[in-house]
């Protein structure tokens, strides 16, 4: 979770719509067994290890982010949470990459640099951000370089030389949604200055969104016609 939008929605990050979605997709989508170990790139607060360690079976996680200002250590749930500007090779068997490749240019270099750092048989469990017709504001605000189609983040990964499980798109059922505000921002507010898009809602509003989005998760693996987001789960041969 980037740092930027803890400071947009403070510490009820967890409940709002998007966040605790995407959390939920996250589980589902991957399936974390007991003793999960977790290497959380660019991993800003942390927010989708402490998810795991609390809630699905991981038993550690090593969170990097260079935004970190010093190597410190806590505990999820009872387990070990470091958070380190670098890591060294570490005993991971899974990587998280929650919205990172969109930052970087060198998407696939990333993946290899990282893919490097854990034992073969490694699952990936890759985020990014979906088509770039639905540029805004919040991606220049959020420093993104760029958003993908399924086939581009595909190509990306097996470029690292990864193998994919499966991949998909989610938030579909609120795309049309985030599509209106976008073409409205362009038509009515071009000059606008960069901005998060993101901002706590009314708990009715919110509550409707996270509906929303529930109703997706039995069907997402077969996602591939569109929506807000990508999931990728790819493994390290």
């Amino acid at each position: 979770m980037d740092l930027k939008e803890i400071d947009v929605l403070g510490p009820e990050v967890g409940a709002h719509w998007y966040y605790a979605s995407k959390a939920r997709a996250m589980r589902r989508f991957l399936g974390t067994p007991p003793g999960t170990r977790v290497l959380d790139v660019g991993a800003g607060s942390g927010f989708f290890s402490k998810y795991l360690l609390a809630h699905a079976g991981a038993q550690e996680a090593w969170c990097v982010d260079i935004s970190y200002p010093a190597d410190s250590e806590a505990r999820e749930a009872g387990k070990p949470i470091r958070y380190l500007r670098t890591v060294e090779p570490v005993d991971a068997n899974l990587v998280l990459l929650m919205d990172v490749l969109e930052h970087v240019d060198d998407d696939a270099g990333l993946l290899r640099e990282y893919a490097a750092k854990v034992p073969s048989g490694g699952r990936f469990l890759i985020t990014v951000p979906a088509f770039q017709c639905l540029w805004s504001t919040h991606d220049t605000f959020l420093g993104h370089k760029r958003r993908y189609t399924l086939g581009q983040l595909e190509r990306t990964v097996r470029g690292a030389g990864l193998e994919i499980e499966h991949s998909a798109y989610y938030f579909g059922l609120v795309l049309p949604i985030a599509a209106a505000l976008r073409l409205a921002e362009r038509t009515h507010r071009p000059a606008n200055a960069p901005k998060s898009q993101m901002h706590a809602h009314h708990p009715f509003v919110n509550r409707v969104l996270q509906s929303l989005c529930s109703t997706e998760l039995a069907l997402m693996r077969f996602n591939r016609i569109g929506g807000l987001t990508i999931f990728c789960v790819a493994r390290k041969p």
